[in-house]
C-alpha cells in the first residue's frame, strides 16, 4: 500500500486560501525544510504494489527570473506563485528527480540526469544512486522520455561522448529520435539548440544498444509507453503496472508544480508547441486523477512523487510521504 500526504505537507482549506491569499482554491504545500532534508538525504524508496521505486535527487538550477520564461504569465505573477507556495522568490528553482523502479527481476531507470553537465548544483545521481544503494552496473533498461539535455547528457560522457551505461538497453521514442535526427530540424530549431540537436545526431543513432518504441509500446514488462507531445515532438510518459497499483511516470508533462500544477494553462519556453503540451498536461493529470495512480515529476523535487488533484481550474499536487 502507499502511504499518503507528509504530516509536513498540510492542506489550506478555500476559505483560508482566500483570506491569505486572496484565492479561491486550496493550497498543498510540503514545507521548505522538509523538502530540503529529502534533498539532502538524495533518494526516497517506496512501493506501489509489488513495484519498488526510488526517486533520486540529481540537484537543481537556480534560474534567475526571466519576462520570457512563462509566455503567458509576468515575473511578478511567477513571484506570487512561488510566494503562495512557500517557495523562495529570488529565482525559480527547478530541480531535477530521476525515478529508478525494480520489477519483474529488472531494474529500470527513467532518464539518465544531468551528466553534471548544465547547472553547476546538479549532477548528483551518481552519488544519490550510491547512497540508495543502486549499483549503476545493474541497471538493465533506461527508459527515455526526451532528449532535452537534462534527461540525456547523463548517458554521456562531456566532451567525448562515450556511452556511461554500455551495457544497458536504451529505449527511446521513435518519434522523439525522428525529430531530432532529421536533417532538417536546424531549421524548426533557434540557434541555441543546435548544438544539441549535433550532440544528439553524433550518438544515440548510431549506439547498437538503443531500442525504437512507438506509443503504446511495452517497453519492459509491465512498463507501457505513453505518448503526450508538445514538451517535445516525442514527449513520452510511461505506465508502471495497472489499476489500483499504478504509477505514471510524467517525466516533464509540467515543470515545477508550484507554476505550472497549479496553473496548467502556463506555456513554458521550454514547451516546444505550447498549446499541445496544455492539451497533454491537462489530460494527463486528468487521466491519473481518475485512475487514482501515484506519480512521478521529473521537476516536483524530493520526494518527487504522490499524486495530482483537481483543484479550482486548475490542479494541486500531494507529496508523498
Amino acid at each position: 500500500m502507499m502511504k499518503e500526504l507528509s504530516r509536513r505537507g498540510f492542506v489550506v482549506s478555500a476559505t483560508v486560501a482566500a483570506a491569505v491569499f486572496g484565492l479561491d482554491r486550496r493550497f498543498v504545500f510540503i514545507e521548505s525544510a522538509h523538502a530540503d532534508a529529502m534533498a539532502e538525504k538524495g533518494f526516497h524508496t517506496f512501493k506501489v504494489g509489488d513495484v519498488e521505486v526510488t526517486t533520486i535527487f540529481d540537484g537543481k538550477w537556480q534560474k534567475p527570473h526571466d519576462p520570457s520564461f512563462i509566455k503567458n504569465a509576468t515575473v511578478d505573477e511567477t513571484k506570487a506563485a512561488l510566494a503562495a507556495a512557500g517557495l523562495a522568490t529570488d529565482a525559480v528553482t527547478i530541480p531535477f528527480t530521476i525515478t529508478v523502479v525494480k520489477t519483474g527481476g529488472r531494474v529500470v531507470m527513467f532518464d539518465a540526469g544531468t551528466g553534471a553537465q548544465l547547472a553547476p548544483t546538479a549532477g548528483k545521481l551518481a552519488q544519490n544512486m550510491a547512497a540508495a544503494g543502486i549499483d549503476p552496473a545493474t541497471i538493465d533498461t533506461i527508459v527515455v522520455t526526451h532528449f532535452h539535455p537534462d534527461h540525456i547528457f547523463g548517458l554521456m560522457e562531456k566532451g567525448t561522448n562515450t556511452q556511461v551505461y554500455p551495457n544497458a538497453e536504451i529505449v527511446v521514442p521513435e518519434k522523439e529520435l525522428a525529430f531530432w535526427t532529421d536533417p532538417g530540424v536546424f531549421a524548426k530549431l533557434p540557434e541555441a539548440r543546435h548544438g544539441l540537436a549535433k550532440r544528439i545526431q553524433a550518438t544515440l543513432p548510431s549506439w547498437s544498444n538503443v531500442t525504437r518504441i512507438d506509443d503504446g509500446a511495452e517497453v519492459a514488462p509491465g512498463i507501457i509507453a505513453v505518448g503526450a507531445y508538445g514538451h517535445t515532438a516525442g514527449h513520452t510518459t510511461y505506465q508502471v503496472g495497472s489499476g489500483k497499483d499504478q504509477l505514471m511516470v510524467l517525466a516533464d508533462i509540467t515543470n515545477i508544480p508550484a507554476l505550472f500544477v497549479r496553473n496548467p494553462g502556463w506555456h513554458a519556453v521550454f514547451d516546444g508547441d505550447p498549446q499541445m503540451a496544455e492539451a497533454s498536461r491537462r489530460r494527463m493529470f486528468d487521466r491519473v486523477i481518475a485512475d487514482g495512480a501515484i506519480i512521478t515529476g521529473y521537476h516536483y523535487g524530493m520526494p518527487g512523487a504522490g499524486r495530482i488533484e483537481k483543484d479550482g481550474n486548475g490542479y494541486a499536487f500531494v507529496p508523498i510521504a
